[in-house]
Parts: structure tokens; sequence; C-alpha cells
């Protein structure tokens, strides 16, 4: 098998696992909207660009060596994420807003998903450990190699992430003109969020400890 399918495949696996990223891409499409869940998605293919540099400069490196920064940048994440979600419940969409009002303008949307994405340490720890597989100086510039697989990366955070601020902003307009509805899920998101970030703070607790 080509080491690029290969990567291809990992890459794959992780981005189907429901966790920080994926909360924020549905919650941004089931509260603002299809344009919103692909701003989600635009800051989170962003956020991958650092992921990737920072990782080949050893950010990676030491979050696998010192534990208690890795349990502590995901708190961090966590911390962030719940947030969001505690401001979505105090938000006008959850209060019953016109379905066609949008509760964040997209660059903020873009902004938070860049920033959500950054707060993911598991992401900096798949660079660290996956990449040097793939990298091969006999190939060309290691660089260029590394664009590739970003680019692997980022093409399937579109396809994932895409299709969930698909599905989740086809929901949202099935809820047109029903403020009631809609103020249930935006509640609904808000309380996801806020669920995703307290099971992100009991993993980084739990490792902390084991």
């Amino acid at each position: 098998m080509d080491p690029l399918w290969l990567f291809a495949l990992l890459s794959l696996g992780i981005m189907v696992v429901p966790g920080m990223d994926m909360a924020f891409v549905l919650s941004s499409a089931l509260v603002d909207g299809r344009r919103a869940g692909f701003a989600a998605v635009a800051g989170m293919v962003a956020g991958a660009v650092v992921h990737v540099s920072m990782g080949a400069l050893g950010i990676g490196l030491l979050l696998q060596l010192v534990p208690a920064a890795f349990n502590a940048l995901l708190a961090a994440g966590a911390l962030y994420v719940g947030w969001i979600g505690w401001s979505l419940l105090r938000s006008q969409v959850a209060l019953g807003a016109p379905a066609g009002t949008r509760s964040r303008g997209l660059d903020r949307i873009f902004g938070r998903a860049a920033l959500t994405c950054l707060l993911n340490p598991k992401a900096y720890l798949f660079t660290l450990a996956v990449f040097p597989q793939f990298l091969r100086p006999e190939r060309g510039p290691i660089a260029v190699q590394a664009f590739a697989l970003w680019a692997i990366v980022a093409t399937t955070q579109v396809v994932v992430y895409g299709a969930v601020a698909l599905g989740a902003a086809r929901l949202r307009d099935s809820l047109g003109g029903r403020p009631a509805a809609q103020a249930r899920l935006g509640h609904a998101v808000g309380m996801l969020l806020l669920a995703t970030a307290a099971w992100t703070l009991v993993h980084a607790w739990r490792s902390q400890w084991e």
C-alpha cells in the first residue's frame, strides 16, 4: 500500500472520532447555519497548518515528554469549549431568535474554530508520532513532503467536518419558522458543548493520575 494512502486512512480514523473540533463545527452549523459551519471547517483547516508547523518545531515532543503540559493544554481547550457552550445557552438563538438571525459573525466563528483546533494537544502528538514515519529524505525536500501530508489532513477535515456541517445545517433549516423548536435546539447545542468540555476535563484529570 502506498504510504500516502495509509496516512490518509490514519487521518480519517482520527477525524471521525467525536471530539472538541467536531463538536464546534456541529454547534456552529446548528446555531448559525451552513455558512457558519463552513467557516468553522475553514478555521479547523487553518489550525492544522499551525499544528504541522509547531509539531515540526518540537511542541509535540514537549507535550509527549511533559504530561503536565499535555493535560494543561487539554484542560484549557475544554474550558474554552465550555465557555462557548455557556455563551450559546445565553444567546438569542437559545431564546428563540428567528432562524435567519446569525448570533456570531463568520470571522468570529473562523477564529474560534482555529483556536479550538490549536488547543487540541492530540493533534500535536499525531503530528509528532505519525509524520516522521512518512517523511523520507530520499523522496525529496522534507518541507514539500510535510505540505503533502498537511494537504491530506486538510482534505480529510473538509470531507468529514464538511459533512457534519451540512447535516447540521439541514436540521437547522428544517426547524425554520419554529422559534420554540429552535430555542430547544440552541439549548441542546450549548449542553452538547458543555458535556464535551466536561468529558475532556475528566479525561485530563484521569490521565494526570495514571
